[in-house]
């Protein structure tokens, strides 16, 4: 597996952003690989070649677990820290999110086993061309027709045709949301609140077919991350819990399977201070020629009045080229941030500009975003403590 060269990074330069992995180690190459050695037609070459087949497989995604966050804290989470060790053979490499790291991104890139680009899911909120509104693609708000947004049928769907026994368990609450259905969808949905009973029902889904794909899913890492920070008590509570989680599902794996642990993004602290959170909504200069900003802190998509457009990515990087990378949509497109290759349709979705932060700082907007202003933990860019995520394995 190829990895970017994380270590390498020189932050002024455009062209050394650290590129997700796509077609060679991403989220999205996850589950095309191992339906590819379930015999699902359309899949016959497995994308991670180190993942050995296996006739049922299980995805347990936590939410905001970063590669980094993991191996920080053995004493947090002593199983899943075993697992770095062991996972494929004693590698322990992570493999990449898409851009941005974020969780609407993340999730349909799994889901779909598509990069962003496809997909079209580029970001927390992006601009609809036909309303010229901004979208937030997490809540799916303001409406719009999910197929037409995201067209393409999940690996879900695809294995389920195929006779694999397919199924995702996950909070009630996520059953029929917009996302759901085009990001993670096919064969049957199984709604249970605890993580425990979650748990044990991935394994009985699992029990259920001679092939089987099961995804099961925990968000409060992520959101104790958010409110209160990376390693606070809460965060650290919360991955406490989630490694004994791990360990269950790992427990009652039935014969012939892999559990694969993994996270859609990691997660880093923003200081509460005018250098580190810059402020749109009182910044003249960063607004001038600005008709919508969107994103969030750490990858910001920016929509310019028509015919302002160079002006914009002029001034963005006079003001921030030292903190992020600055791009403009085709910058962004050819040195690809957004997968090999875009659809027509996700091209005016991007920002006529893209902001990537390389130092530990945000892109809020106090007035318009309050909320997600006053986050602690944010994520989105392209350093590896937001792209980095486990892949840890275990086989019964």
């Amino acid at each position: 597996m190829s990895l970017p060269a994380w270590d390498d990074v020189q932050p002024l330069a455009l062209d050394t952003a650290p590129v997700p992995a796509y077609g060679a180690g991403s989220l999205a190459d996850l589950l095309p690989t191992l339906i590819a050695h379930q015999g699902v037609p359309g899949y016959e070459q497995p994308v991670i070649p180190e993942l050995a087949p296996a006739d049922r497989n299980c995805v347990f995604l936590i939410d905001g677990l970063g590669w980094e966050q993991l191996k920080a804290h053995p004493a947090e989470a002593p199983f899943l820290t075993s697992l770095i060790a062991s996972s494929r053979g004693g590698t322990g490499q992570p493999i990449t999110a898409g851009f941005p790291a974020t969780t609407a991104t993340s999730l349909a890139s799994v889901g779909t086993g598509l990069p962003p680009g496809a997909h079209g899911l580029p970001g927390y909120t992006v601009r609809n061309p036909a309303t010229a509104e901004l979208m937030n693609q997490l809540r799916w708000n303001p409406w719009t027709d999910p197929r037409k947004w995201q067209p393409y049928p999940t690996v879900f769907q695809q294995a389920h045709a195929a006779g694999v026994h397919t199924a995702q368990v996950s909070s009630p609450t996520f059953e029929n949301t917009p996302l759901t259905k085009i990001a993670l969808s096919g064969g049957s949905f199984r709604g249970r609140l605890s993580g425990e009973d979650r748990m044990d029902l991935a394994a009985a889904q699992l029990a259920a077919g001679d092939r089987s794909l099961v995804y099961t899913y925990y968000a409060e890492v992520d959101g104790k991350g958010h409110r209160f920070g990376v390693d606070s008590d809460a965060w650290r509570g919360q991955l406490m819990y989630v490694d004994r989680l791990a360990q269950r599902l790992a427990e009652q794996l039935p014969p012939r399977s892999a559990l694969y642990v993994t996270a859609d993004h990691g997660m880093l602290d923003i200081p509460f201070d005018d250098a580190s959170r810059i402020d749109f909504d009182e910044d003249w200069e960063l607004r001038a020629g600005v008709a919508l900003l969107g994103g969030e802190g750490r990858a910001r998509h920016v929509y310019a009045v028509p015919g302002a457009q160079n002006d914009v990515l002029t001034v963005w990087r006079e003001v921030l080229g030292e903190q992020f990378w600055v791009a403009s949509r085709d910058e962004a497109i050819a040195a690809g941030w957004f997968g090999p290759h875009i659809d027509q349709r996700v091209y005016d979705r991007i920002g006529d500009i893209v902001a990537a932060a390389h130092d530990d700082v945000a892109i809020i907007a106090t007035e318009k975003e309050p909320k997600e202003s006053a986050l602690v933990g944010m994520h989105g860019s392209m350093t590896p403590v937001e792209q980095l995520v486990p892949l840890l394995e275990v086989r019964s």
